[in-house]
């Protein structure tokens, strides 16, 4: 899990985590298993408030909770490998840079359905 404009505030956070996910499309697309099978991670993104903390007492773990948390992390798990899902939030932010294709209706276990939108690049 990543955050963008996590500790410290940033304007761009949404395009910080947009070109991070190309990135990282990208270079996992360079490794293959042993048998020639390529490699593809699924990444979902969304974009909200978040309660953000330290846990712990003996290890310390920076962590985040909230729906922003929980609706990113199911645009990840309701996504297919080698694609990048967002949410309309985070499309309606990221629209006028960068390339989407609408999915359209999608399940998102535990919100129903949901308009989501696959990243696929820069403009």
């Amino acid at each position: 899990m990543v955050a963008g404009g996590l500790p410290v505030p940033q304007e761009n956070h949404a395009e910080a985590i947009a070109n991070m996910a190309l990135d990282m499309q990208q270079e996992v697309d360079k490794f293959q298993t042993d048998m020639g099978d390529k490699f593809q991670i699924r990444i979902g993104i969304n974009t909200g408030p978040v309660v953000a903390g330290v846990i712990g007492t003996k290890k310390f773990i920076y962590d985040l909770w909230g729906d922003s948390v929980n609706v990113a992390s199911r645009m990840e798990s309701s996504g297919k490998a080698g694609k990048i899902q967002v949410t309309a939030t985070t499309y309606e932010l990221l629209k006028d840079k960068y390339i989407f294709q609408e999915r359209g209706l999608t399940s998102v276990k535990g919100r129903g359905k949901m308009v989501t939108y696959w990243l696929l690049g820069k403009k």
